[in-house]
């Protein structure tokens, strides 16, 4: 039996379908690490983080930033269910700008003592944060994107970060343990 020379890419959120193409090649970031695919690869199962995903048409490479979910790895075929995915064209600029302010306004905030929970409530994008109280349960430093891993393993404990910028927006981390 030949392998296939392409595969089919699908990749979707709750809210919507962001692709569906024919592709040679996609490397996703797995729980364990980035991992790659091509055509032909072994079925497997895994869990995604948040990160970058890149897939090859040709010469053409395509990004998009995913965090959490899963994907299904088959001969001819990679489905992707991930929580958030957004292409890198399709990221809105001013949407950008004010989730920066409003970063920082939460970052002023905590600060000057205010309950970091009540902050999270209140400033947070992040689908689940605010009933997490922002908490994010223990990681490890690839478990995240590099510069939030780095800003937060140089924390000591009860410590609050500056603004940490990263392909998913603005975050402030306070180290609880």
């Amino acid at each position: 039996m030949a392998l296939p020379t392409k595969l089919t890419l699908e990749i979707v959120t709750p809210d919507r379908a962001l692709v569906n193409e024919q592709v040679d090649e996609v490397e996703l970031p797995g729980s364990e690490g980035y991992f790659g695919v091509l055509p032909g690869h072994s079925p497997l199962l895994a869990s995604l983080q948040v990160g970058e995903l890149w897939y090859r048409i040709g010469n053409e490479k395509h990004y998009l930033s995913v965090a959490f979910g899963f994907v299904e790895v088959l001969h001819e075929h990679v489905t992707v269910l991930a929580r958030l995915a957004e292409k890198a064209q399709d990221i809105d600029v001013a949407r950008a700008e004010a989730a920066k302010k409003r970063a920082e306004e939460g970052l002023a905030k905590a600060k000057k003592g205010a309950d970091f929970s009540k902050i999270v409530a209140e400033y947070s994008d992040e689908p689940g944060a605010a009933a997490r109280g922002g908490a994010l349960g223990e990681f490890q430093a690839t478990q995240m994107v590099k510069p939030f891993s780095d800003a937060a393993f140089k924390l000591k404990v009860g410590q609050l970060s500056g603004l940490v910028e990263t392909d998913f927006g603005y975050h402030v981390i306070k180290r609880t343990k």
